[in-house]
């Protein structure tokens, strides 16, 4: 049984990656400060099925004041998923937030790392975002990265310094970058959980711009089947790799398999482009399907099948 940490537990992916671990017997330590980002309750919500496990504990404070040395004493790994998400609030006064989280809080953890005698594994949660308006589609991992948002220049600048304590002192990390991902318990700042609370509620879906901007979606279970693959297999280490649902899909066209899925056409509601938005994004992710294994297997139509029935019963 391996002894575990994940950050940003209660989190959209990190329950989903608690629950997976613990399924596979492994000790969990959950690791969560349950900030006001977004409803706090949605996120002990997450977890509150989890906490029935003997082998599940919950540390609830911010990473960046919390005693890691002792935390980490017989840790196999990490997987740091906390981050202050979302593109379009870090602009502005909340910016401070995304140094703080994505940056500061990563470096004291990668600190704590490099002294931590057993880790075999530092699986940090990186992003599309990183890439920007990538000239390049699809995007493989040696293409230059130009975010285009505040928020995906805080979490390159924590990608970059996983890089340098991989260097310096051996920390055995690995980034994985996120394309768009969706399902169960995904924050509610997020665009299908947005859409499918409208639709629920008999609104107007908001779209920003045209609705012809295309984006590589990626179920929740797939970006935990790479977490798990990238704690294991031993060439993953120092690498990076983009996680991504396989297929590209334009928005308006996604709006379509929802009317599907739900049985009635949706009301759209155009609003301007929003600061920050990446026109285009799409993975390659065959550097992931060679290291990793990486085989994503759930489909739009059914993951978002899945996220809808979710929604239904959180809203009902």
């Amino acid at each position: 049984m391996a002894k575990i940490i994940v950050t940003g537990a209660a989190g959209f992916i990190g329950s989903h990656l608690v629950e997976a671990l613990l399924q596979q017997g492994e000790e969990v330590i959950g690791i969560d400060e349950f900030n006001d980002y977004y409803d706090p309750m949605l996120k002990h919500k997450n977890i509150a099925h989890l906490q029935l496990s003997p082998n599940f504990s919950l540390i609830e404070g911010d990473i960046q004041f919390l005693d890691w040395q002792t935390i980490l004493e017989d840790v196999d790994v990490i997987y740091h998923q906390a981050a202050q998400a979302g593109v379009r609030a870090s602009w502005g006064q909340g910016f401070r937030f995304y140094t703080e989280r994505n940056i500061s809080a990563t470096q004291v953890l990668l600190e704590a790392a490099k002294d931590a005698k057993h880790l075999k594994r530092l699986v940090f949660a990186s992003t599309s975002s990183v890439y920007g308006d990538a000239e390049t589609l699809p995007t493989h991992e040696g293409i230059c990265p130009q975010p285009v948002s505040p928020y995906g220049i805080t979490k390159l600048a924590a990608e970059r310094l996983c890089g340098l304590y991989h260097k310096n002192f051996g920390v055995p990390f690995v980034a994985l970058r996120y394309f768009t991902v969706y399902g169960p318990r995904q924050r509610p700042d997020m665009a299908f959980h947005k859409f499918f609370k409208s639709i629920l509620q008999d609104e107007a879906i908001p779209v920003y711009g045209d609705g012809q901007q295309t984006r590589d979606f990626t179920f929740v279970s797939d970006a935990v089947a790479a977490n798990l693959a990238a704690a294991a297999v031993p060439e993953a280490v120092g690498e990076i790799f983009n996680i991504g649902g396989g297929s590209r899909v334009v928005l308006a066209e996604v709006l379509d398999t929802m009317a599907e899925i739900i049985g009635k056409p949706i009301k759209r509601n155009h609003i301007e482009k929003a600061m920050g938005d990446a026109r285009h994004t799409a993975a390659d992710v065959s550097k992931a399907r060679k290291i990793l294994g990486y085989q994503p297997q759930v489909s739009l139509k059914e993951g978002l099948t899945r996220e809808w029935q979710w929604i239904k019963s959180l809203y009902s």
